[in-house]
C-alpha cells in the first residue's frame, strides 16, 4: 500500500495558529498535533485516507487527502450536534488551551486501544497525574467501587459531569480502606469506557461555577456522538501471581464492548454502547507459618459488570434540538471478608470444621437518564435539562454463618443495603458578545436538586443476636446474653429495622458567570453561586480567573475561589454494626447516625458544612515545534472537614455502658474534626513528531502533592480524648489520600500498521500506621506499562502488552494492616503484573 507524507497548517476563521488540533487518519488514529504555528505533518497509509482534524470548541472536519502533500485547514468556531463546552467554561468557541485555569483532556478512545486498563478508575489512575483510585480488600462496600480523590481531596470532593450535567453520587459510603474513609463518591465503572468520546479533568476549585462537590475539582465525562459506524473490540488477559504455590496466574479478566451510531434525520444522532466486564479474583494471602492466619483469601473481588449507555440529538425545527443520554449499570460481585478460623468462638465447628471465609455478595443497580432542550432565543442560548440517577447497592452474605444459632444457622442471608436517588433540573442561558471588548461571554442559570437516601433491613437472621433475652435483675427488665456468641451474619452483619432511614432534602442554587477578553491577549473570568439547601441554610461562593498570553509562546493563568460542601446525607444518616478487626481480633462497632441519642451522649456535634479557599498559579508554553508545557501551582484549604472518628469502646466512662446495653464493643461517628491545607504542582509536558514516516510522542505528567492538618477539633465534653476522636492511625489515612508524588512518562511510537507504547509510573513514598501503631512505609516504587499493536486491516487492529510488566509491588509488611493482608490499597495495588491481548474493529 502506497503511504502518503502531508503537511499543513491549521488556523480560525480570522487566520490564527490553533496549537493543539488533533489531526489522524480516521481509518487508523495514527496521528499528531498542531504546533505553535499551527502547522503539522502526518504519514498517512495511502491516497484514500480520511483525515480528520479535531480541537475542543471548534467544529471537527473530515477530508480526504486525495493525492495532496499539503492540506491547509480553516476550523469553524462553535459545537457540532451533541457536543458540549469544554469544563471550567462556558464560552462555546474556546479551546482548552485558551482557558484560565488547568484542564486534561483524556482521549478514552486512545487511551483503551492501547493500555491494559480496562475500566474508567484504572484508565485515570494511570493517565491522569492528580487522580488517585486503588482496589481495597476486606473493606465491606470499598471492594465493590473503587474510592478515588483528585489532588488527595476526598472521593466527595470531586464532582462528576456527564455531558456537562451532574452526575449522582454512589449510595456507598466507606467506612474501611485506605482511602476515602468517611466519605462518599461517584461510580465511574458504571459508564462504559466504550461509550465516552473524552473526559475532561478541571484541575482547579469550581463550586461557583457548578455547585458543592467542586472543591478539588471537576471531572466532565463526554460521551460519543459518532453515526454510521461499529466499533467494538475483545479483551482478555490474567494477572501472573509468585505468591500462591497452586497456581502461576488468577485474576482472569474478558471484556466485551460494541458501540454503534445511527443518524437520526439529516443532523441528528443516536450512538449506543454496550460493555460487558468479568473479572475473576486474585488472591495474595500472607505466609500463615510467618504471620499466622489472618486472611487466607486476600486480593480484588470477583465481579461481572453489565453496562449500557446511549447518547442521542436531533433538530426540532430551525433553532431548536432535543437530547437525551443515559444508561444502566448492573454489577454483581464478590469479595471474602476475614477469615474465622476453626477455633474461633465466631465458627460452628459442625458447620465449618476447618473455619470459613464469608463472601460478602453485592448487586449494584445505577440506572440514569437526562433530558433536555437547547434553543436559540434573541440572540441567547437556551439550555433546559432533567437529569435522574439512583444507586443501589444490595448485599448478600455467603458462606457464613450466625453464631447464635449454633448448628441451626443458615449459611447465606440477606444483609440489607442502601440506595442514593438524586433528580436535578436546570434552565441555563448562554450568549457571547463579539463586540464587547475583545469578546464577552454571559451565562446564568438556576438548578434545582432533590436527594433521597434510604437503608433498608435485611433479614433477621442476619442482624439478629439470639442469644439475647430480655430477664429480670432487681426488679428492671435488662437484657442478657445467656450464649456469649456473636449475632448476625459474620462478615457482615446486615442492617436491622433500626438502621432502616428513609430521608430526603433539596437544594436551590443560580449562578452567573462571565468571562471576558480584555484584550486579544488577556482573558478575565468571574463567577458567582448562590445555594439553598433545606437542612444547612444559604451559601454563596465566588471565582476569579484570568489568563494573559506574554506572546505566542507563553501564556500565565491563575485563579482564586471559595467552596462549599453540605454534609452528604449518608454521612447524616448512616447507621449500622459492623465488625471490625483489630490485630486480628474481631470487635463488633457500632457507626450511629449523626442525631442519635448515642452521638448526644458523647457529646459529637451536629454536622455542619465543610468550606474551602482554593488558589491557582501557572503557565503554558510551546517553545518550539511540536512541544507544550503547563507548570500549575494550587493551594486548597478546608475549614471542617467531615471525617469518620476512632472508635469509643466499653470502657469509655460516658457511653461505656450504652455499648455494653447495645452489644456492641466499639462505637464511631462522623464529625467535622479537622481542618486541612494542601499544595501542589502539576507539571505536564508534551512532544509530539513526525519524521520520515515515523510518529513519535512523548509525555510526561507529574504531580506533586503536600498536606497538612490542623489541630483536631472537639467539643467541650471531649477534650483529652483527641486520640481517640482522631487519632494518629486515622490521621495518616487522611494524609494517605494519594502519594506524595506521582509522575507517569509516556512514548507513543507508530510507523505504517505498527504501534506502540511504553509507560513508566512513579509512586511516592506513603506511610500509614498499622494497629500495633508502628509506622507501615511504602517505599517509592515504579511500574511500567507495555503494548504493541498491529493493524490486520484499516479496520482491524490486534494489541498485545501488559501492565506492571515487572511484577511490581508496594513494600511488604505484617499482617497488622487495615487489610490484614501484606499491604494497604496504596500506590499500585497488590495485583502484580497483567498480560492482555485486544482484539479491535470498525464496520
Amino acid at each position: 500500500v502506497a503511504q502518503l507524507s502531508l503537511q499543513g497548517k491549521v488556523t480560525d476563521q480570522a487566520g490564527n495558529a490553533l496549537v493543539g488540533v488533533n489531526v489522524y487518519e480516521k481509518a487508523s488514529r495514527h496521528g499528531t498535533i498542531t504546533d505553535a504555528s499551527g502547522a503539522y505533518s502526518l504519514s498517512a497509509s495511502s491516497n484514500d485516507a480520511v483525515i480528520v482534524f479535531s480541537l475542543v470548541g471548534y467544529k471537527r472536519q473530515e477530508i480526504a487527502a486525495g493525492r495532496r502533500t499539503e492540506l491547509n485547514v480553516i476550523l469553524q468556531e462553535g459545537l457540532a450536534l451533541g457536543e458540549v463546552t469544554v469544563v471550567g467554561t462556558r464560552r462555546e468557541n474556546r479551546s482548552v488551551t485558551e482557558t484560565p485555569v488547568a484542564i486534561d483532556v483524556i482521549d478514552v478512545r486512545e487511551v483503551t486501544m492501547r493500555n491494559g486498563q480496562l475500566d474508567l478508575h484504572q484508565i485515570l489512575q494511570y493517565v491522569a497525574p492528580s487522580f488517585n483510585a486503588n482496589r481495597q480488600s476486606g473493606a465491606d462496600g470499598a471492594d465493590h467501587v473503587d474510592p478515588a480523590t483528585l489532588r488527595g481531596l476526598g472521593p466527595d470532593q470531586t464532582l462528576v459531569l456527564i455531558n456537562g450535567k451532574r452526575r449522582h453520587q454512589s449510595s456507598l459510603i466507606n467506612i474501611f480502606g485506605s482511602r476515602g474513609r468517611g466519605n462518599t463518591g461517584t461510580d465511574l465503572d458504571a459508564i462504559p469506557a466504550s461509550a465516552v468520546e473524552r473526559i475532561e479533568i478541571l484541575r482547579d476549585g469550581a463550586s461557583a461555577q457548578y455547585g458543592s462537590d467542586a472543591i478539588a475539582g471537576v471531572i466532565n465525562i463526554v460521551l460519543k456522538t459518532d453515526a454510521d459506524q461499529f466499533s467494538g473490540g475483545v479483551t482478555t488477559g490474567a494477572h501472573s501471581t509468585k505468591f500462591r504455590p497452586d497456581r502461576s496466574y488468577d485474576g482472569e479478566e474478558s471484556q466485551v464492548s460494541g458501540n454503534y451510531g445511527i443518524k437520526v434525520g439529516e443532523d441528528g444522532f443516536l450512538n449506543m454502547s454496550l460493555d460487558y466486564l468479568s473479572k475473576g479474583r486474585t488472591n495474595r494471602p500472607a505466609d500463615p507459618a510467618k504471620y499466622g492466619i489472618y486472611r487466607r483469601q486476600f486480593g480484588d473481588a470477583k465481579l461481572e459488570n453489565f453496562a449500557t449507555f446511549a447518547n442521542a440529538a436531533f433538530p426540532v425545527g430551525e433553532t431548536s434540538s432535543m437530547y437525551a443520554f443515559g444508561g444502566l449499570n448492573y454489577r454483581h460481585s464478590d469479595a471474602f471478608a476475614w477469615t474465622r478460623d476453626a477455633a474461633s468462638d465466631r465458627n460452628v465447628p459442625a458447620i465449618y470444621p476447618n473455619g470459613f471465609d464469608p463472601h460478602i455478595l453485592s448487586t449494584i443497580t445505577d440506572p440514569s437518564l437526562s433530558l433536555g432542550m437547547k434553543s436559540k432565543v434573541s440572540d441567547w442560548n437556551l439550555d433546559i435539562n432533567n437529569t435522574i440517577g439512583i444507586n443501589r447497592f444490595h448485599y448478600i452474605v455467603d458462606g457464613t454463618l450466625n453464631t447464635s444459632l449454633l448448628e441451626k444457622s443458615p449459611t447465606r442471608f440477606d444483609a440489607g443495603g442502601f440506595q442514593l436517588a438524586q433528580n436535578t433540573s436546570g434552565f441555563n442561558l448562554n450568549r457571547f458578545f463579539a463586540k464587547a471588548m475583545s469578546g464577552v461571554n454571559i451565562a446564568l442559570g438556576v438548578e434545582y436538586r432533590i436527594e433521597n437516601y434510604e437503608i433498608f433491613a435485611g433479614e433477621e437472621g442476619s442482624y439478629r443476636n439470639y442469644g439475647v433475652i430480655d430477664t429480670v435483675i432487681n426488679g428492671r427488665v435488662v437484657k442478657y446474653d445467656v450464649l456469649g456468641k456473636a449475632g448476625g451474619s459474620q462478615g457482615f452483619p446486615g442492617f436491622s429495622p433500626t438502621d432502616v432511614v428513609d430521608e430526603s432534602r433539596t437544594n436551590l442554587g443560580s449562578y452567573l458567570d462571565i468571562e471576558a477578553d480584555v484584550t486579544p491577549q488577556w482573558t478575565v473570568s468571574g463567577a458567582a453561586r448562590f445555594e439553598n439547601y433545606s437542612d444547612f441554610g444559604n451559601t454563596i461562593n465566588a471565582k476569579l480567573a484570568s489568563r494573559f498570553k506574554v506572546c505566542e509562546m507563553l501564556a500565565l493563568r491563575g485563579s482564586i475561589s471559595s467552596g462549599f460542601r453540605a454534609p452528604s446525607l449518608a454521612q447524616i444518616y448512616f447507621n449500622s454494626t459492623f465488625t471490625d478487626f483489630v490485630s486480628g481480633v474481631p470487635v463488633d462497632k457500632l457507626i450511629a447516625k449523626n442525631n442519635s441519642p448515642i452521638t448526644r451522649t458523647l457529646g459529637i456535634p451536629s454536622l455542619k458544612e465543610e468550606t474551602a479557599t482554593n488558589g491557582s498559579l501557572g503557565f503554558t508554553t510551546t517553545p518550539f515545534e511540536g512541544f507544550t508545557a503547563t507548570i500549575d501551582g494550587y493551594y486548597v484549604e478546608i475549614k471542617n472537614r467531615i471525617v469518620l472518628t476512632g472508635a469509643f469502646d466499653q470502657s469509655d466512662p460516658d457511653i461505656g455502658a450504652d455499648l455494653v446495653a447495645l452489644n456492641v464493643g466499639a462505637a464511631q461517628f462522623f464529625t467535622n474534626a479537622i481542618d486541612t491545607r494542601t499544595r501542589g504542582i502539576d507539571i505536564v509536558l508534551s512532544y509530539a513528531r513526525d519524521f520520515n514516516g515515523n510518529n513519535l510522542r512523548f509525555s510526561y505528567a507529574g504531580n506533586f502533592n503536600e498536606m497538612n492538618l490542623g489541630e483536631i477539633k472537639t467539643s467541650a465534653k471531649l477534650v483529652g480524648k483527641e486520640d481517640i476522636y482522631f487519632g494518629r492511625r486515622e490521621q495518616h489515612f487522611l494524609l494517605a489520600s494519594a502519594p506524595p508524588r506521582k509522575m507517569t512518562f509516556t512514548v507513543d511510537f507508530g510507523r505504517d500498521r505498527f504501534h506502540a507504547t511504553a509507560r513508566a509510573t512513579n509512586f511516592g513514598k506513603v506511610t500509614l500506621i498499622d494497629w500495633l501503631d508502628t509506622e507501615d512505609n511504602y517505599e517509592t516504587a515504579t511500574t511500567a506499562d507495555l503494548s504493541m499493536g498491529y493493524d490486520v486491516t484499516n479496520n482491524v487492529s490486534l494489541i498485545l502488552g501488559g501492565a506492571n510488566v515487572f511484577d511490581t509491588y508496594p513494600t511488604e509488611q505484617d499482617t497488622e494492616t487495615e487489610t490484614g493482608g501484606n499491604w494497604d490499597a496504596v500506590q499500585m495495588g497488590f495485583s502484580g503484573r497483567f498480560m492482555f491481548a485486544r482484539l479491535s474493529f470498525k464496520l
